[in-house]
């Protein structure tokens, strides 16, 4: 029978985890961008947290629906807590991009 769903969250839970590290590790061993480049994963990395929510609460409800026997109850939880880490992680980083911008404006102003 098995739980496909609950295994999906978790692997698209970890990949929303590791999406921004590896953009911002990837702007510095690059040669043509830069740490502001690495934005461009924000939404990637929200996505697929938000995707990790969808499938750990499909995966949650096969499992009750078929009383544990279909399992992946825990799977579904990780990859919930995966999927909520990495939305945290993509507002985070798109906290300090507004930080960002505005600094640059008040310093442009000067």
């Amino acid at each position: 029978m098995g739980n496909p769903h609950a295994t999906l969250s978790v692997l698209t839970g970890a990949i929303s985890v590791l999406t921004l590290p590896l953009a911002v590790l990837a702007t510095r061993y690059s040669g043509s961008y830069d740490l502001l480049h690495a934005g461009f994963a924000i939404p990637v990395g929200a996505v697929l947290g938000w995707l990790a929510l969808s499938f750990a609460r499909s995966g949650r409800r096969r499992a009750e629906l078929t009383l544990g026997r279909a399992g992946g109850l825990r799977a579904a939880r990780v990859g919930r807590l995966l999927g909520l880490a990495g939305l945290w992680l993509a507002g985070a980083g798109l906290i300090a991009l507004g930080v960002y911008g505005v600094l640059e404006y008040i310093a442009s102003t000067d």
